[in-house]
Parts: structure tokens; sequence; C-alpha cells
């Protein structure tokens, strides 16, 4: 009787000893056949004294039924283990997304930014209105030429601050359905200095994805925003890049992009003046090639567009003419944490893509037709980490136009240029804390010119 009351002894510390590992084990393979054997001698053990029910006192008995009982828990808490483990292990597949909830077969996710911004800002050749979206974010056409300097005008603002609402529903048969919402207040009206500063919202994106294609507002595939460097201002190297975001069908297939997206021609009347002509008939094509790897990536992109011009808006002939381009962009990786980021664009019948469209993309010929406007644009970009949570960004972009000075007089912009430099702190991984320094400078046809300095300082908490 003592004998058999050692065994069942070791039995149940063997089984105590499996129910404190057990979260180690539920990472190998081998864990529940390794219960099986042991429930398997458990279960023999039982046999034998229940074959010698008249020896075997209450007290083995019971042992026994607590030995059974142990094993049992150890397997429920081992795959308990188990699925906690992989659910953690899917959450880290899907990366910063992973926030959110479920709604039937809807995952819902969500995030975005709170970004302050105190900007001050001076201008050489002319005031820039107090309710100007010029006095937000550099806006290179709209830099004032000609007039008296301005003093360092200062304003707060929280509009750049951003949130996105995100859905993937699964409908089986392998396929994938979801959108994105995504909203912000900048360029938008409502908002005062005196008061209140409540400006509207305004939708930033809006498309649905279904397998390979999005259906949607989102940004221009012919936009590499990979390659935007980190920065203070809403944009930054803003006359060196292509930027816009329109509706568009899109499909992606590997790196190869391919879309159709909204067109737009804008005309620079013979007074120089912008007219937004309407008439267009034809999407806007793009084929984009991003390549990708431990370099970090480069993408080329091409864009073809009709541009378009209807009697109604001139009193003179229908026209069109071909628009095209090309955009070569990337991120280079240098060393551990360091980056190196470009674009240069080229092209004609451009204006609305480039620098927030800093000229327009033709020019009206004395016959009604139309003279695309050929324009040269890039920038670099340079962002060195003095510490894990410290680093600063340098950058220079160029923006450049071969306006038709006959057509479209010497008052549109033939060149513009900036430069800016910042330093980001981030005393938690969600929060950044910046202060940067940006010169830039506009010049017409003509020669006239004006520049704008600005330092702003920024708070912004990602969610």
């Amino acid at each position: 009787m003592a004998h058999r009351k050692i065994h069942m002894a070791k039995m149940l510390l063997l089984a105590g000893s499996i129910m404190t590992t057990a979260p180690a084990f539920a990472q190998n393979d081998d864990v529940n056949a390794r219960l099986d054997r042991l429930e398997g001698l458990v279960n023999m053990l039982v046999e034998r004294l229940d074959r010698q029910e008249q020896a075997v006192s209450q007290e083995d008995a019971a042992l026994a039924r607590q030995a059974r009982q142990a094993l049992q828990e150890t397997r429920q808490l081992a795959t308990r283990t188990e699925a906690v483990e992989q659910q953690v292990a899917e959450q880290k597949a899907a990366g910063p997304d992973n926030r959110g909830f479920k709604v039937g077969n809807t995952r819902v996710t969500y995030g975005g930014y709170v970004k302050v911004d105190a900007i001050s800002e001076r201008t050489s050749g002319g005031q820039v209105a107090s309710n100007s979206i010029a006095r937000d974010f550099l806006i290179p056409g709209l830099i004032p030429v000609g007039g008296t300097a301005s003093g360092f005008d200062t304003d707060f603002s929280a509009r750049q601050t951003r949130f996105f609402l995100k859905t993937e529903t699964d409908v089986g048969d392998g396929h994938k359905i979801g959108s994105h919402i995504e909203l912000d207040f900048m360029v938008t009206a409502g908002g005062n200095e005196r008061i209140s500063n409540s400006f509207t919202p305004r939708v930033r994106q809006a498309y649905i994805t279904f397998d390979n294609w999005l259906f949607g507002q989102t940004w221009s595939t012919f936009q590499d925003v990979g390659a935007l460097p980190e920065a203070l201002d809403f944009i930054g190297p803003t006359p060196g890049t292509v930027f816009d975001r329109q509706p568009m069908v899109r499909y992606t297939n590997g790196g190869l992009q391919i879309a159709l997206e909204q067109p737009e021609t804008t005309i620079t009347s013979a007074t120089g003046g912008r007219v937004i002509a309407g008439d267009d008939n034809i999407p806007d094509i793009v084929v984009r090639y991003n390549h990708k790897g431990d370099f970090g990536h480069l993408t080329a992109a091409a864009i073809g567009r009709n541009l378009r011009v209807n009697q109604d808006d001139f009193g003179l002939i229908n026209d069109s003419a071909i628009g095209f381009g090309l955009s070569l962009s990337g991120k280079l990786k240098v060393g551990s944490k360091d980056d190196f980021k470009f674009m240069a664009t080229a092209g004609q019948g451009l204006g609305r893509y480039i620098g927030l469209n800093i000229v327009n993309d033709a020019a009206v010929r004395a016959d009604g037709s139309l003279d695309p406007i050929a324009t040269y644009s890039g920038f670099v970009a340079y962002r060195h980490f003095w510490a894990d949570n410290v680093r600063s960004t340098l950058s220079g972009s160029y923006f450049k136009a071969d306006n038709p000075v006959v057509l479209t007089t010497g008052s549109v912009t033939d060149e513009s240029w900036n430069v800016f430099g910042n330093i980001v702190y981030s005393p938690v991984a969600p929060l950044d804390l910046g202060i940067e320094y940006m010169f830039a400078k506009r010049q017409l046809e003509n020669g006239a010119s004006g520049n704008l300095q600005k330092v702003q300082v920024s708070a912004k908490y990602k969610f």
C-alpha cells in the first residue's frame, strides 16, 4: 500500500509540474503527445487499482482521481495557451491595423493623429491674408511677388489633425473586400481665429478595395507617397513633388499598377488667368511599377493625358492635346536607420499634378488650339537619426516651367524652389515634438520674385 502511494504521489507531482510549465510547452509541437503519454500512464495505474479494488484504500482512490483531474486541467490550460499565442501571432502579422473590433464578418480598424502647429511666417513680396490657406502650409504658386515685405505673422492651428476608419469583410471563397474613409480639416471653411476655430471636416480618401482592385478616391498612382520626406509642413518639398488625390479605378498585381484616374484640364488664358475647362472625356492613364528590397524601394510611373477644351469656354474651335510625363522616385536606406529620399519628374501637360498646380497644363493659342506646358521638377531629402528618439531631415526641391510666354504673358511662375531642415524628438513612440525652418522662393517669367521664410513648431500624437 505504501508503495502504491509513493507512485501516486510521483504522478501528482509530475502533473503539477506540467501545469506550471504549460505556457512554455504550448510553444512546442509535441505538447499534446507528451500529455497523451502521461495520461496513458495514469489510466494504466487507475486500471490496476480498479482490479485490486478490495485492497485499495479510499486514500489511494482519491489520489488516482486527483491525478486524472490534474491531467485534464493541464490539457485545458495548454489548449487555452495555444489559442492565446495564435491570436497574438495573428495580431503581429496584421501590423499596426490590429486595433479595432469585429462586427459579424467585418473587422473595423481606426487610426490617425492629432497635430497642433505654431507657424510664424514672413513673405518678402507682400502680405498674406490672415484667412489664406497659404498661411497653413507652403503653396508655391501663392508666394506673394512684387509687394511690400511683411513682418513675421504667427498662427496656431490643429487643422492637420486627421482620422481614418477601415473595414475588412470576410466574404469567403478567397475574396478580400475592404474600405477606407479618411477625414481632416485642411483647406476648409467655417473657422475663424477670433472665437471658435471650428473648421469643417473634408474627405481626404474614400475608396473600396476588392481583391486586386481599388475603386474610389486616394493618392494618384502617379505619386509615390512613400518617397515624401518627414516634414512638419503639410507637404514639405512642395515645388518638386507630384501631389494629387482623386477618384480612380486601379488594378494592382505585385509591383505593377495600372489606373484610370479623374481627368481635369487647367488652362492659362491670354491674360495669364486660370480657366478650368471641365470638358474632359478621357481618363488620365497611369502605369507604375514598384520595386522593393532590403535597400528600400524604387518607383517608376508614367502618365498619359488627353487635355481638352471646348468652344463653350473660349468661343473658339474645339481642341485637344496630349499630355505625358515620367516620374522616378524612391527611398534608399543608409546605415541602420538613416534614409535618402528623392523624386524627379518631367513631361508636358502635367501642371495640376506638380507642386499644387504651380502652373497650368496648357495655354491657348490665338486659333483656340492648346499648347501643353513642359515642366521639370524634383527633390532630395536626407534623414539622420541622432539617437533612437531624435532625428532630423534636410531637404531641397526645385520646379521649372517652360511657359509659352507669348501666350501666357510674363505674370506666370517660371520657377520655384525651397529648402527646409527640422529636428524631431519622440519622448515616447506615438508622440513627436519638432521644430522646422523653411525658405522658399518663387520667380515669374518677367523676373519678379518673392520669398517666404517660415518657422514651425509642432506636436503630433499618432494613434
